[in-house]
């Protein structure tokens, strides 16, 4: 089972990028995406085989999420049911026969962490969220997490530490959600590999100097460790300044 999650931002933008050939060429069971930056009726892309869900954010050209997947599930839900979080379109969770799949798309801490103290807050919340589905089955979760784990996850580690993505707190809070039983796929494979990374910013000509971050992810239950076969970068796919990453179950 194949499962790729790829932040578009803007899936209009993307689609005049090669988004719906780039999406056959993987050909996913599972293809979730973040900041979509739609509302609904905006842009109808239908691929043969698939459902989809969306989330959108209540404000316009903003934020948002959608899952493609070729498989039904149980049940679908929207957001984390908790009043202050679920206006952004964040969060989508389906229910498998034996796993949640969830795409999440984490709020930035923004310029001058102007939003630290709110992201604090989400991230205990959506720990908590987690966790609580973890204890009726395992969960695979994906997507731009907005957070550079370690100093091998982005270029320049020393200049970052007081940014939004690289400061104390947002990775403390990474570490506790992986020490409650989460594990990060990539470096499950490729605990000291340094260099590979999902998001680039368009200035500075970032992505052709591959000055990145490693932001998007898919980490899953411990307990499905075992099951996992592969996580790569495709680092190789335009379209957004973000690339896709892989999960192969």
């Amino acid at each position: 089972m194949k499962l790729i999650s790829w932040n578009v931002n803007g899936l209009r933008a993307c689609e005049g990028k090669g988004f719906s050939d780039i999406f056959k060429q993987l050909d996913a069971d599972f293809f979730c995406l973040q900041e979509t930056k739609m509302q609904e009726g905006q842009l109808d892309l239908k691929f043969d085989g698939y459902e989809s869900y969306w989330n959108y954010a209540e404000k316009k050209g903003y934020s948002g999420t959608a899952i493609f997947t070729k498989h039904k599930p149980l049940s679908v839900s929207y957001g984390l049911g908790i009043e202050e979080h679920d206006h952004e379109g964040r969060v989508i969770t389906l229910e498998m026969e034996d796993f949640y799949m969830i795409t999440v798309y984490t709020p930035n801490s923004q310029d001058g962490l102007k939003r630290l103290d709110y992201r604090m807050k989400w991230e205990d919340d959506f720990r908590e969220y987690l966790m609580r589905l973890d204890k009726v089955k395992p969960v695979i979760v994906c997507g731009d997490m907005n957070v550079a784990h370690k100093e091998i996850d982005l270029k320049n580690p020393k200049t970052n530490r007081k940014n939004a993505g690289f400061t104390d707190e947002e990775r403390d809070k990474f570490s506790q959600l992986l020490a409650s039983g989460f594990t990060d796929t990539f470096r499950y494979f490729y605990p000291d590999k340094e260099g590979i990374y999902s998001w680039w910013s368009y200035r500075f000509k970032s992505r052709e100097k591959n000055a990145g971050w490693r932001i998007d992810y898919f980490v899953v239950s411990n307990r499905l460790t075992e099951k996992i076969k592969s996580a790569s970068i495709h680092t190789e796919i335009y379209g957004s300044d973000h690339c896709p990453v892989e999960l192969v179950l």
